[in-house]
């Protein structure tokens, strides 16, 4: 990484302040769409306002009006590897991210695998690197997760300009400290490492810095390609107290009770069949009455807290379409907003090095202090699971709890679709190929003189632009990662689960019915499951799949407080 420098010495110190531009009187553009991907970190399919949530999100609620919302809408099971999907409309395996780098695996990395680099891999081009070389301007701030170092910061894969936190996450203020030990928390500014001031919330300025590289180049007439990349909700979660102070008492009723409330929403939206009510019980989380008084009111902060972290973004994300508009940009914008993955319910014990407790335990988490500046919670299990209503598990598990998210899309131009649902099975990988129709940009054979994989993505205009409902209907989609597998293929998924979040084996459901895959159909449908197994095989062959079964079933049951077997 290139050395530090005080952000002084670059005059950047008005990245981190507001943008305070006077009203434009500016007319819209009709050049070419600018496109900004607004991406949240672990939040969970019901969450905001408009997929039956009960925090307040009116700013997304508002652009999910004028656009389109889907329902079944698919990402990977954790962070890094959605993102290196959705920034090459490839799998993650081809993308270099088959496995995450906050993971020791000696047997992977000695055997040098590309997809296992934990890192972008060569092998793929970016969103930003076409489209920069199509005449746009590539804006990125916020979390990365795709590499550090010389050669590996976004500056160096296609955005012009870039802040950026380099890891997965950590404290959202300036005292950097890491979500365990063996990690660290480092920003850069165009591949520079800098200093976070001391006023430095996540969410407020990466939004600020998002707000000034678009107003840097507005007066030259090029398009922009903006990467809104959020750390909120990830924990530790954090916030301002006005926004937490809103919540006091919401969440009190408990997670049980917050599930049922999420999937009555989802009812009476028409997400969820009204017949639908069984869901598979996570082994890791207690019913709400068996807790203590002490445990319900340090868990209902931590929900507070989570809650005051997503309209905190909310209304970030208000401030940069305030800007938009005031500049003559937002009616010629393509907005996309989605979630990573499902929300998440690992312990903070889960990241290697926390096992000990001794540096959680230097944390001051008394409820008066949860989420504020020293404090280090998280959502946890049975939060996430009622986040994730009807859907089982949630984030690093390809249950439709992990894998299914929130996804609204606003078309640039002077058409809306007035937040009309649209049902039919979508992939993150769907999104680059979206963008380079829209813009216009061509998919190379190779780039910068290397072949590069072929994008396994599908345009999404033929169903934003109404020509059609779906445009996977009779081809699927494979997922592996961390030893856990799924293919879907119309209403049919076959999955894997480790014990004893599933059986070990490969098992079968009908997502039409069973939305929350509480009934294996192995014995009712074999030829079904065998069709997609072997479809299955073919989707791990053309990827890179490396099948190292074995070695990972163990890390899941330590990571929920379960014991090995």
């Amino acid at each position: 990484m290139k050395p530090a420098f005080p952000l002084m010495a670059f005059g950047l110190m008005a990245i981190f302040s507001s943008c305070n531009n006077q009203p434009s009187t500016k007319q819209e553009s009709t050049a070419r769409p600018n496109v900004l991907i607004i991406l949240a970190d672990d939040m969970g399919f019901s969450d905001i306002g408009c997929y039956g949530g009960n925090i307040s999100t009116p700013v997304i609620d508002g652009l999910a009006k004028e656009g389109m919302k889907f329902s079944n809408f698919h990402v990977l099971p954790t962070c890094s590897p959605t993102r290196s999907a959705l920034l090459t409309g490839n799998d993650n395996h081809v993308a270099g991210l088959g496995i995450m780098g906050e993971l020791d695996y000696p047997a992977l990395h000695e055997l040098n695998l590309p997809g296992y680099a934990a890192e972008l891999s060569q092998q793929v081009a970016t969103i930003p690197e076409l489209l920069a070389g199509n005449g746009y301007h590539t804006y990125m701030t916020g979390k990365w997760h795709l590499g550090e170092g010389p050669g590996k910061d976004p500056h160096d894969r296609g955005f012009e300009e870039s802040f950026i936190l380099g890891t997965g996450g950590g404290s959202h203020f300036n005292d950097r400290k890491a979500l365990a030990p063996p990690q660290h928390m480092e920003y850069t500014r165009n591949g520079v490492v800098v200093e976070p001031p001391q006023d430095f919330y996540s969410t407020r300025n990466y939004t600020d810095s998002m707000i000034r590289f678009i107003n840097m180049h507005k007066e030259d007439g090029k398009p922009f390609f903006g990467y809104l990349s959020y750390t909120a909700v990830h924990d530790p979660l954090h916030a301002p107290k006005e926004y937490i102070d809103k919540y006091k008492g919401k969440f009190d009723m408990g997670w049980d009770s917050l599930w049922t409330m999420r999937l009555s929403n989802l009812k009476a939206l028409g997400l969820v069949d009204q017949g639908i009510n069984k869901f598979v019980k996570n082994p890791s989380i207690p019913t709400w009455k068996s807790l203590s008084k002490k445990e319900q009111q340090d868990y209902a902060r931590d929900m507070e807290v989570y809650a005051a972290m997503l309209e905190y973004m909310d209304m970030s994300i208000g401030r940069v379409i305030d800007y938009l508009k005031k500049e003559g940009l937002y009616e010629n914008t393509m907005i996309l907003f989605l979630s990573d993955n499902g929300p998440n319910g690992a312990m903070a014990t889960a990241y290697p090095g926390n096992e000990d407790h001794k540096y959680l335990d230097s944390f001051n988490n008394q409820l008066d202090n949860r989420g504020l500046k020293g404090s280090y919670i998280e959502m946890g299990p049975g939060w996430a699971q009622a986040s994730a209503a009807p859907y089982r598990l949630f984030k690093g598990f390809v249950g439709e709890g992990g894998i299914k998210a929130p996804l609204l899309v606003k078309m640039p131009g002077q058409a809306k679709s007035n937040g009309q649902w649209n049902h039919g099975m979508l992939h993150v990988t769907d999104i680059m190929p979206t963008i380079l129709e829209l813009t216009g940009t061509t998919y190379p054979a190779e780039y910068r003189g290397r072949k590069i994989h072929q994008l396994i993505g599908k345009s999404m205009l033929p169903v934003l632009k109404g020509d059609s409902a779906t445009i996977h209907s009779s081809d699927g989609m494979g997922w592996e990662l961390f030893e856990m597998k799924a293919y879907i293929r119309g209403n049919w998924k076959l999955m894997r689960l480790p014990k004893p979040f599933g059986s070990g084996q490969w098992e079968l459901y009908d997502l039409s019915k069973d939305p929350g895959e509480t009934t294996d159909l192995s014995i009712q449908f074999p030829t079904v499951k065998q069709e997609l197994i072997e479809a299955w095989g073919k989707y791990a062959k053309e990827n890179e799949v490396f099948d190292h079964k074995g070695h990972f079933d163990s890390l899941y049951r330590k990571s929920y407080g379960l014991d090995d077997e």
